[in-house]
């Protein structure tokens, strides 16, 4: 039996990158149209696992797997955003500066739902997993975070800052998986997909 396609619902090319890491080209890429915005009192871990799950349902299909993901970068409670401007960048990496922080990943994976005659049939599939990284960055001196806000590496990254480009050199300390921060936990994904039978290579 050939195996059903896969939907990535992600606007991020990151994700498509990485996804290449694994062996694995979507058949099709669909940016979810949802409100991101934290509720009041939300914190960072369940801001990612909501936004995955609210990804994935607003471009669920019945015959193809969904695979969706968030990225949330978060210092304590608080959780810094996509940045918009470079003041916004700025005061998030003044504010990582020297310190640890946690970045967190909702996955979302939906299975098509089996076919009516077979057990379960016609009831959706659908396997989470949230992924914690801690990353500790040096210590930043303004004329440093000057020279990254000029390379334009911060445009819309959560935390204001991306690990895979320029900002490497920042991280004095990680834990956990490196592609998490980035955007998408590798092992994490593989093991959704294996799971409910999508081919890993």
């Amino acid at each position: 039996m050939a195996t059903a396609p896969l939907l990535l619902a992600s606007a991020s090319p990151r994700r498509l990158d990485l996804l290449a890491q694994l062996g694995i080209a979507p058949d099709a890429v669909e940016h979810p149209d949802i409100d991101e915005t934290p509720r009041r009192g939300e914190l960072p871990r369940q801001l990612a696992e909501r936004l995955a799950d609210a990804k994935a349902a607003s471009v669920a299909r019945t015959d193809c797997y969904v695979l969706a993901a968030d990225t949330v970068v978060a210092a304590g409670r608080r959780i810094l955003g996509k940045a918009e401007t470079e003041q916004e960048a700025r005061a998030f990496l003044t504010l990582l500066s020297g310190r640890r922080h946690r970045v967190y990943t909702g996955v979302v994976l939906r299975a098509p739902a089996p076919a009516p005659d077979q057990a379960g049939g016609g009831a959706p599939r659908v396997a989470r997993r949230l992924c914690e990284s801690i990353v500790t960055f040096a210590r930043l001196e303004p004329a440093r975070i000057d020279a990254y806000l000029a390379a334009g590496e911060w445009r819309g990254k959560a935390g204001g800052y991306a690990i895979q480009g320029r900002a490497a050199g920042f991280v004095r300390f990680l834990s956990g998986s490196h592609s998490n921060v980035v955007g998408l936990p590798l092992y994490e994904t593989a093991q959704l997909l294996r799971g409910l039978g999508y081919p890993v290579p």
